[in-house]
This record gives C-alpha cells, structure tokens and sequence, in this order.
C-alpha cells in the first residue's frame, strides 16, 4: 500500500486530504524476538539518539503533515521503557506546530503502568497499543514477555487518561473468526475506539508462516461485525492494512476535529 500511502489521494482515487507519516523513534533494534517481526533485536542495542527528540519534531513540523504516528521497537533496556523520550517529542512537536494531530503506537513498556500514562498525558491525540493476535495464540506469536492482559491493561491505563485509544490484529496466523470477534469485543470492553485488521504475512523463511490468506469479502464483514456489533468508532479492515494506515488515519483526523468541534458548543 505505499503508493497510497505516499500519495494525497486515497485507494479510490476520488478523495484528497492531508498528508501523514509514520516515523520510528529509539533506534532500529529491539530487545524482544516477536516470531512475527523481522526488525533487528539484541539485549544490549545502541544506545538512544540524545538529538532525536529535537530532530524528529522540527522534521516533522517542516514536512507539512497533517497526521504524524510515532513508533518504535520495545526497549526494554531502558528505564521506563522509553515513554519519556516518547513524551518528549510529543511535547516538542505540538510546541513547534500545534496543529499535527499525533498518534504514538507503543510498546507495553512491561506492563509499567505509569510509564503509558505518562506518554498518554504528553498531549497526543490516540495512543495505539497492539494485541496482534487472539489470546490463544500468543505464546506462539509474540515476545514471551508480551501477553493478551498485559496488553488490555495498556489501552485501560491510556483510555483513562481521556485519549482516544486503537489496536490491530493481524489475520491468517490460525485465528478463528469466533476468536477474532472474541478479541474485538475484549477491546471494546478495555475502551479501545479505533481497530485495524490486516493480512499477517511471513516477513522470512525464519519467521512465522501463514496459515491463512483472508478474502477481502471476510475482511469487510470484520469491518461491519467491528463497528455495528462490537462498536468500534471505526475499523479498518483489508489485506494491506496495517497499524498506520492512511485511510485510518484520515478518519482520525476528521474524527478528532468534529468532537472538539462539539464540545466547543
């Protein structure tokens, strides 16, 4: 999906809005081993960019965005995981250009709780943690120090912070349709507004392989299931989807204007 992503124009060709980025914080080598994940790992990575914060925010506020999301790999080497160095540029950002709408997709920080509120009163607009898969398949899929509660307690501790919260998972890894909805429903009820359903696909031969392709018919009853029964603000659901995703994020965007819009009333 990059030509969508890069371009000023959606899928259909017929809508053009704001451009967004995606942009990795904390380096390129993680110290967890998702069987899902090709990014680097090692226990002892380098250490953190002390000019990262500065550079990525005035970066940002030069391109012209409109949306921006925030990533990075788990480091768990650090003290709080890098929730402040998340903060920071956060702050920095809406100190340079207040009107970038940020989005910042998380690691658990090791279920350290003040370590997400921290993150989630900086000033971002959706804080995004993924639960990946359904609660059965965790242990095959992810990090054994990640798991499906620690993962709901993540979005809680972030939805009580009064920000919008999201997720995704990723299909064809052996899920059940059942079990999908199942996980849906537990996001919900962890307070999770937004929901992405993409294609998993097998990143190397050393990595996780797929047990299933998903029709693009199932992935759009997902999309209805998510937001008319489990009730999701929105849902984006389609093979190429992933976490940050622009269709999303326009949605987002919109989203986020007419509610302070309303309260403004």
């Amino acid at each position: 999906n990059i030509g969508e992503c890069w371009s000023s124009t959606s899928a259909d060709g017929k809508s053009s809005h704001v451009a967004t980025a995606t942009v990795m914080l904390l380096g390129d080598t993680c110290t967890r081993g998702c069987r899902f994940c090709a990014v680097n790992t090692s226990q002892a990575p380098p250490a953190v960019d002390a000019d990262e914060v500065e550079n990525t925010a005035s970066a940002i506020a030069q391109w012209g965005v409109g949306y921006v999301v925030l990533t990075s790999v788990d480091r768990d080497d650090l003290e709080d995981g890098g929730s402040s160095h998340f903060a920071n540029t956060v702050r920095r950002i809406k100190e340079l250009k207040p009107s970038i709408l940020v989005e910042c997709l998380t690691p658990d920080f090791r279920g350290d709780m003040e370590a997400v509120k921290k993150l989630a009163r900086s000033g971002l607009d959706v804080y995004a943690h993924n639960i990946e898969t359904v609660a059965r398949l965790q242990k095959r899929v992810r990090d054994p120090r990640a798991n499906y509660k620690q993962s709901m307690d993540v979005l809680v501790a972030a939805k009580e912070c009064g920000v919008y919260t999201k997720s995704s998972i990723m299909l064809g890894l052996g899920e059940t349709i059942e079990e999908v909805k199942e996980t849906m429903h537990d996001l919900r009820d962890a307070g999770c507004d937004i929901l992405t359903l993409g294609q998993y696909l097998q990143p190397t031969p050393l990595h996780l392989s797929v047990v299933e392709f998903l029709t693009p018919e199932m992935f759009e009853e997902l999309k209805v299931y998510g937001e008319e029964v489990a009730g999701f603000r929105f849902v984006a659901s389609g093979p190429l989807v992933r976490s940050s995703y622009k269709a999303g994020e326009f949605f987002i965007e919109n989203m986020i204007k007419k509610d302070k819009q309303q309260q403004q009333l």
